[in-house]
């Protein structure tokens, strides 16, 4: 039997997330190969729909890297960003999906290590929890 590799979409703000990304390959902290990256302006940008629309294209986890709260170029977009991912977490719930799935995390740009950690850890998380039935 195969070993389970989840499909994770990250989508990243332009800013914080992008820049620890480049960090991150500097330093050769290299991001898993299931994890696909999605740059957007802002992470406020992001709608409910672009966060569901992964799970029906067969992603089996999808997660948000964005500014810390008060480091945020667009002053309130990874709040948004946060209270969307919880409006689908809920979604997820009512149709029987593990919530866990989806989430939202906070990265400085000078962090590389920890915006490739999220990837890894949400590889495992994921991986944990299995592949999504469609």
């Amino acid at each position: 039997m195969d070993e389970f590799t989840p499909r994770i979409v990250a989508f990243c703000c332009s800013n914080c997330a992008a820049a620890a990304s480049k960090i991150a390959d500097g330093l050769q902290h290299v991001l898993p190969e299931n994890v696909k990256t999605i740059q957007v302006p802002c992470t406020g940008r992001i709608e409910v729909l672009h966060l569901l629309k992964p799970f029906e294209e067969g992603a089996d986890g999808v997660y948000v890297a964005g500014c810390q709260e008060d480091s945020c170029r667009y002053t309130s977009g990874i709040s948004k960003a946060t209270r969307r991912v919880a409006h689908v977490q809920k979604i997820l719930e009512e149709i029987a999906i593990e919530p866990e799935r989806i989430a939202v995390f906070n990265v400085s740009a000078g962090t590389g290590h920890t915006f490739s950690e999220i990837a890894r850890e949400m590889t495992r998380k994921v991986k944990k929890i299995g592949p999504l039935q469609a």
